[in-house]
């Protein structure tokens, strides 16, 4: 039986995450744009201190930040960066996003393997500090195939989250042979230290995240241009039943799907954690 653990003690990172995920859910919550005086009350923070620690964080202050996160955002994001996923694979878009580039080797399971529930095969698993709080990263010896956010879940949903995927499978917790792939998937490697990825899933599934490492970072789209970009167009509900059911968050970026509205739809990890992500994305976009 495997372990439940908990992530590791928090340290200063993990503390100012979590400030950060409050301000956050604070900002989700607001029917208005908040004041840096009024959300630095709130942090229980100095709004001078609150500032520098949010744009440590996000790259951008807490003002340019509400921004990112509003639907007015995914509205503009769908009409002026949003990929229509036939033409990023002919115009050669899959290689323009970072973490694309840092993953641009993937593998998927067989059929037969995904249905065995994982029998036979032995992942190895760790916990990790990233921009989004604790995480549990694991992988084969073929790449990483899971990557769960504890920060909305807690700490035992996410490794059961993972878990529960492959029952029949081996675990082994080895943070140490996996930190060289989790430092890549996060910006802190070498360009030359690629992680593959170890996609296991349905192959209906695999057609959809195959898809979605197409989109560069900073980009969207929406579930019915992934439809049609797998040749399934009618099979949008299918689609998000795919992307919701995607085990590797953040590094198959499901969070760059929205609604055809502009509405951020669902999120497995927690639509906070989705805004999150793509305000953390368009900040590094704009900083660059």
């Amino acid at each position: 039986m495997t372990q439940m653990p908990h992530p590791p003690e928090e340290t200063a990172d993990r503390y100012h995450y979590g400030v950060i995920a409050r301000a956050i859910a604070v900002i989700d919550s607001a029917d208005v744009p908040l004041s840096l005086e009024a959300l630095s009350a709130q942090m229980g923070m100095s709004a001078a201190h609150f500032q520098r620690l949010f744009s440590a964080w996000a790259g951008v202050s807490p003002k340019r930040y509400q921004q990112y996160l509003t639907l007015g955002h995914a509205k503009t994001l769908l009409r002026e960066r949003s990929t229509t996923l036939e033409a990023a694979h002919s115009a050669g878009l899959s290689g323009t996003g970072r973490l694309h580039d840092l993953f641009v080797r993937w593998e998927a399971m067989s059929p037969g393997e995904y249905a065995a529930g994982g029998a036979g095969l032995s992942i190895f698993w760790g916990w990790f500090e990233s921009p989004f709080g604790a995480v549990v990263v694991m992988a084969t010896e073929k790449g990483v195939c899971g990557l769960s956010l504890a920060a909305q879940m807690g700490a035992e949903a996410a490794m059961a989250d993972m878990v529960q995927r492959w029952p029949n499978a081996t675990f082994t917790e080895d943070p140490a042979r996996l930190r060289p792939w989790v430092s890549s998937a996060f910006g802190m490697a070498p360009e030359q230290d690629r992680a593959p990825l170890y996609l296991i899933g349905a192959p209906f599934q695999i057609k959809v995240w195959e898809a979605l490492l197409s989109l560069p970072e900073g980009h969207v789209t929406t579930y019915g241009d992934i439809a049609a970009a797998i040749g399934t167009p009618k099979a949008v509900r299918a689609v998000g039943t795919a992307v919701g059911r995607n085990p590797i968050g953040y590094l198959i970026p499901c969070h760059r799907v929205l609604r055809k509205t502009g509405a951020l739809g669902g999120y497995h990890w927690g639509l906070p954690m989705k805004r999150a992500m793509l305000g953390y994305e368009a900040a590094r976009i704009d900083a660059s």
